[in-house]
């Protein structure tokens, strides 16, 4: 990875699986993310060497996201986000990746099956600057259409603590409405 998480394509089956104590070390981080080695080895049960052992493995072999993954657009003043898909000239797919991910303002683009090629999330200031972005994603050599669809508003934020909690085997019954 490098500087702005501009990375190369990632395999979504490239990511290694987590075991149970994988799991219960991320449900504590994500209960205390700055719970020391020390203090994580001693909620566990486990060697401190093993949770730092555990931890350098995870980071390393990109189970975990980075951190700015965290910081939420919006308190960097971009109020608006948007979902564009973008259909791709055939065999331009790497070259228009590329491409976007020079554009400071896309969050994260996904390559698709059907008829859209790419997601691209993006975040504008306001609707003129939303029109600025989706007209520099347009001139892109290789991209032939776009469709833009505004995020109104978050349902569920992105979470993986149920997951964890089905990894580490302390699955709680779902909330019925």
């Amino acid at each position: 990875m490098t500087r702005h998480g501009v990375v190369g394509p990632v395999r979504l089956s490239d990511v290694p699986a987590l075991d149970a104590t994988d799991a219960r070390l991320l449900q504590a981080l994500g209960e205390d993310p700055r719970a020391t080695v020390m203090a994580l080895s001693q909620r566990l049960g486990l060697a401190r060497n093993t949770v730092q052992a555990r931890l350098a493995r995870l980071e390393s072999s990109g189970a975990l996201a980075p951190f700015e993954h965290r910081v939420r657009p919006e308190a960097l003043g971009y109020r608006l986000g948007a979902y564009v898909t973008v259909q791709v000239v055939q065999r331009s797919l790497a070259d228009v990746g590329a491409a976007l991910a020079h554009i400071p303002e896309v969050l994260e683009v996904t390559a698709l099956s059907g008829v859209a090629d790419l997601l691209v999330r993006v975040v504008a200031v306001d609707a003129d600057d939303l029109w600025r972005i989706t007209e520099r994603v347009l001139a892109i050599p290789g991209v032939q259409r776009t469709d833009t669809a505004l995020a109104l508003r978050r349902l569920v934020d992105h979470r993986v603590g149920p997951l964890l909690d089905r990894a580490a085997g302390t699955d709680r019954p779902p909330d019925t409405p």
